[in-house]
């Protein structure tokens, strides 16, 4: 079991704002920079849309159908809501609505089968932030899909943590989850931490967005422990160095944060947070946490995720 989270900022953190709008942070189109991994798998995304009339569902259907990468799409203008069967990431399908002008709020994803489960981790660092969601596609199968901005250009480590203890910042999340006792490795090898994700890649503009399957990760396994990405590359236990077994050398904690329970499709409807009385489009429009949360400050810049 992951150690419980000490850290009474970060705990409120979640009581309040995870529990209304976790599900509902936003990905804008700047932030689309793709790696493209190893999933061909279709996942179905739920995205809430600012739509009022059938002109706009038609704008945004073409903007979606008929894009490679695309399967399906299905748009309810009553309830604003937007559901795509895709390999794309989420990120990628966000910036494909909101070409044609109307805000969008990924909600819930699933599997094209059945759900399974699903967690969501938010990073955060010195200058770094991130959304990372986790879908268990089958019992073997994890979709990682997620977007990191304020990277430095190049390769960076990404490993899921034993703990989930942010009492010193990514200090204390503990070692790679490691529960059968193996070296560092890559996500393609069998000897490997069940933690090793191996690389995750930042363009030009610090930004890095990912779509990954792994046969190891299980959902149900990793709630409740972290998600951390690192200064620099992972080495895969490949290197020379004395870090390469255990770590992968690939540096200092940037950005880290708690994996939680997310929620599936259809099963987030809220648009208004009980706690503080923002709604599902005010808190798309602010910061994940920190200055600028209180619904008064009316001048808080748009988040750049």
């Amino acid at each position: 079991m992951a150690a419980p989270v000490r850290n009474s900022r970060f705990l409120s953190f979640f009581r309040k704002v995870g529990s209304c709008f976790l599900n509902s942070i936003v990905i804008t189109q700047a932030a689309a920079t793709v790696v493209r991994m190893d999933s061909e798998r279709t996942a179905k995304l739920e995205f809430t849309v600012q739509m009022t009339c059938e002109s706009c569902a038609n704008k945004v259907r073409g903007a979606l159908e008929g894009k490679p990468g695309v399967k399906s799409v299905h748009v309810d203008v009553q309830s604003e809501a937007v559901l795509v069967e895709t390999v794309l990431t989420s990120a990628e399908v966000q910036a494909l609505i909101e070409s044609t002008g109307r805000r969008a709020v990924l909600k819930g994803i699933g599997g094209s089968q059945q759900d399974l489960g699903a967690a969501v981790a938010m990073l955060f660092g010195s200058g770094v932030q991130g959304v990372v969601r986790f879908l268990q596609l089958s019992p073997e199968r994890c979709l990682i899909d997620g977007s990191i901005d304020g990277l430095q250009p190049g390769a960076h480590g990404l490993h899921v943590h034993a703990l989930g203890d942010l009492t010193l910042d990514c200090l204390s999340c503990g070692e790679h989850y490691n529960p059968f006792g193996q070296q560092h490795g890559g996500p393609g090898d069998s000897e490997r931490h069940v933690g090793d994700l191996g690389n995750i890649v930042a363009s030009e503009d610090g930004k890095a967005s990912f779509r990954l399957e792994d046969d190891q990760l299980k959902v149900w396994d990793v709630i409740g422990r972290s998600l951390v990405v690192d200064a620099g590359e992972d080495d895969l236990g490949r290197g020379s160095h004395p870090l390469s077994k255990l770590t992968g050398n690939s540096g200092e904690r940037l950005a880290c944060g708690i994996i939680a329970r997310s929620a599936g499709l259809f099963e987030n409807p809220k648009r208004i947070c009980a706690c503080d009385g923002v709604t599902l489009w005010e808190e798309r429009d602010r910061p994940i946490a920190g200055k600028g949360r209180n619904k008064a400050n009316m001048d808080t810049p748009a988040a750049h995720l």
